[in-house]
């Protein structure tokens, strides 16, 4: 199964995350299938990513947006495990600075992508500014709204400039998002991982879940494309973004540059 095909948002679709279960795992049978296809998958990724760097023409971009505890700093830490840490750069978008707020929303995030040869990936990103401030009524509805036809004309620019777009939404259910913040709370390990805030955010579970709709519905596009991932179950949630990367990257038919010089004349002393 083309998992790319299988679970992309098609540009013009209409979005209802209630129909996506997050339980699912289309493609894969069981936990043990897919730990092993995830090996396979990894190693690949570094593969790839040895190619693109030798190339040097193009990069990878990787967004991962998600509710609190949804697991995207897992997913970073599995699934490029197997990637050169000199050619892969991990983004994580906080509240804005002063310096930030200064500038258009855009100005921080285009200053973070990857240059050609490297992957970035992005852990939150532009679409917090028609998220979190259309939640949080940081700004005004005119304001907001505006922003989706900006970002496309943003990505869209990237996109013909070399930058191979993905956009990933790691889909919990609100029961599992429960059981994991309840999780951080009981093991000492992880207590330092809860932030009461989650749970104000957690109240706002519907109007994200719509604004989310609202994103992958307007924004997901030929070039930058949204991908629904289920990942209450976490082997699933790795094998399938490991998948799509693997999948994009494969798309993309890189070659190893040709030598500007002739090897036969070659010889090493």
């Amino acid at each position: 199964m083309n998992l790319m095909r299988e679970l992309m948002v098609k540009p013009g679709a209409r979005v209802k995350l209630s129909d996506h279960d997050p339980e699912s795992t289309p493609g894969f049978r069981n936990k043990e299938e897919a730990v092993e296809a995830l090996e396979k998958s990894i190693a690949r990724l570094g593969e790839l990513q040895f190619l693109l760097y030798a190339e040097d023409k193009r990069s990878l971009l990787v967004v991962l947006q998600a509710m609190d505890a949804a697991g995207k700093d897992g997913t970073v830490r599995k699934v490029m495990s197997g990637l050169n840490p000199q050619g892969c750069e991990v983004t994580s978008f906080k509240a804005p600075s002063t310096e930030e707020r200064d500038h258009d929303f855009l100005w921080r995030i285009h200053k973070a992508v990857p240059r050609k040869g490297e992957i970035g990936i992005f852990n939150r990103s532009h679409y917090e500014d028609v998220l979190i401030v259309r939640v949080h009524e940081l700004v005004p509805k005119p304001v907001w709204s505006k922003r989706y036809a900006q970002i496309n004309t943003f990505e869209k620019n990237l996109s013909e400039n070399g930058v191979k777009i993905l956009k990933i939404f790691l889909h919990i259910s609100k029961a599992e998002q429960k059981k994991r913040l309840e999780a951080r709370l009981k093991d000492p390990t992880r207590n330092w991982k809860f932030d009461p805030g989650d749970l104000k955010e957690r109240k706002c579970w519907d109007d994200y879940m719509k604004a989310y709709e609202d994103a992958m519905e307007e924004c997901s596009t030929e070039h930058a494309p949204w991908f629904i991932i289920p990942a209450n179950k976490k082997w699933y949630r790795n094998i399938a973004v490991s998948r799509i990367i693997h999948e994009a990257l494969e798309e993309m038919d890189m070659k190893f540059p040709k030598p500007a010089f002739d090897l036969s004349k070659i010889v090493v002393d």
